[in-house]
């Protein structure tokens, strides 16, 4: 059991068209469209656990206002046991209003703080549990005394993710997860300079000061860095995505507590937590995740979640979507070369990649070399690829159906006899076109197989 204890607050996404200035004062006028209420703060870290399946207890304050009790409802549905402190005052909520996936103003409001004690239940909760983590919203809650008492006491691993309003974390915790900001503020260190450096100044600054087992400062896009020695260990993200990150702090804090309770070494819990973050992300973030369906767990970068939300960022601006296709199996500097020259044809990439049961139809039995999920991983990697969709028939044509993009690219001697690509009839229907880019010489998979296997003869 995964015991969540913390802040949860009411998270309010308004989202509509900007089409004038308001006549009043300069500002753009929002016509709403539609709203939608999900938890925040510890109510999401819960929410988010719940959705992977995990069972999900919730220690945490709710006011009893209308809001208070539209959370209780929410987390509830969602599995998500709980056990409430009463609150005096109104629900905390954080109201955004967005147009084409752009935040244009925050509002925050409520004033609720912890005016009771948690029930014996609680505690035992806390004590029972087989990780726990604590959410720090900067509301209170993690200020409770009998709360960190019983934190104190617990046998579980616990993950603190602390706030530049809240406590210290307690004695014992194996691992704080605060990001790049958390601790500058915390730490004072506003010093310039290497990044790496500052986040390892900052972390084992706080381990220190803290006296916990590891700090783990997590860094957005570029993956976290761990201080739990003398060296602090980086982890990278397995790819480069983009969407909204809403979110995915918890779902770090919470992965890393439940890699730990599966006796996962604190270093190992990290790149868990790491990759699953990422996955959120590249999954849609806070949207998918509150979804009735819940999350699509996928690689970085990869999957039709994943390459729809591009392409609906890129066109939402204007922007130029272009495709290519292939087993990419023994990824070559051909390969490189082509999807290189592919992405300066847009603003972004989708490669639609073979899967093994497509490749063995095209290629025979002995191949591909490496699997799809390896060949999908090393494509989301490259600086040239923005996504990555798997098909399993012999050709991209249904993928290329859904995606339909501005340029469809293929490398290498296509067309060399002046005739068409095989897929030039499908892409001009919705107005797309068709390139060639070169292809460097000497480069081919089938003779790297047979070069290796040649030498594995002599």
């Amino acid at each position: 059991m995964l015991v969540i204890v913390g802040d949860t607050l009411l998270d309010r996404d308004v989202d509509g068209a900007v089409n004038r200035v308001s006549p009043d004062a300069p500002v753009p006028v929002l016509a709403e469209r539609s709203t939608s209420d999900r938890p925040g703060g510890a109510g999401l870290a819960a929410l988010l656990a719940a959705r992977r399946g995990e069972y999900v207890a919730l220690v945490t304050g709710l006011a009893g206002d209308a809001a208070g009790a539209r959370l209780s409802t929410m987390l509830t549905d969602a599995g998500v046991r709980l056990y409430p402190l009463r609150m005096a005052g109104t629900t905390p909520e954080k109201i955004r209003l967005r147009s084409r996936g752009q935040v244009l103003l925050r509002l925050d409001r409520g004033d609720a703080e912890v005016d009771g004690e948690p029930t014996a239940a609680a505690l035992m909760a806390i004590a029972e549990a087989d990780a726990i983590l604590v959410s720090d919203y900067g509301r209170g809650v993690a200020r409770h005394p009998a709360l960190r008492a019983a934190l104190a006491e617990a046998t579980a691993p616990v993950v603190w993710d602390p706030h530049p309003r809240g406590p210290a974390p307690v004695r014992g915790v194996r691992l704080a997860t605060p990001n790049e900001a958390e601790v500058r503020h915390l730490t004072g260190d506003s010093a310039g300079g290497n990044r790496v450096a500052a986040a390892a100044r900052g972390g084992q600054e706080l381990r220190g000061r803290w006296r916990t087992g590891a700090v783990a400062v997590t860094m957005g896009g570029d993956g976290a860095l761990l201080c739990h020695g003398p060296t602090p260990l980086v982890v990278p993200t397995p790819g480069r995505v983009e969407g909204d990150t809403c979110g995915a702090g918890d779902r770090f804090a919470a992965a890393a507590a439940l890699a730990l309770a599966g006796g996962a070494l604190v270093s190992e819990a990290v790149q868990a937590a790491v990759r699953e973050a990422t996955t959120y992300v590249a999954s849609g973030g806070v949207r998918a995740a509150s979804a009735p369906d819940g999350l699509v767990v996928a690689p970085a970068g990869v999957g039709r979640e994943a390459a729809g939300g591009l392409i609906a960022r890129v066109r939402a601006r204007g922007g130029r979507v272009v495709a290519t296709g292939g087993c990419f199996d023994l990824l070559h500097a051909g390969h490189i070369a082509t999807l290189e020259a592919a992405r300066r044809l847009g603003d972004c990439l989708v490669v639609c990649l073979n899967s093994d049961s497509s490749v063995i139809g095209l290629k025979g039995p002995d191949r591909p070399v490496v699997r799809q999920d390896d060949r999908a991983r090393l494509l989301s990697a490259l600086s040239a690829v923005d996504a990555v969709v798997v098909f399993d028939e012999a050709t991209p044509d249904a993928v290329l159906s859904w995606l339909r993009p501005d340029v469809w690219v293929k490398g290498g001697d296509y067309g060399s006899d002046g005739g068409l690509l095989p897929e030039a009839d499908l892409v001009q229907r919705w107005g797309g076109e068709c390139v060639i880019v070169p292809y460097l010489d000497g480069r081919s998979t089938t003779r790297m197989i047979a070069a290796a296997r040649h030498l594995e003869g002599v």
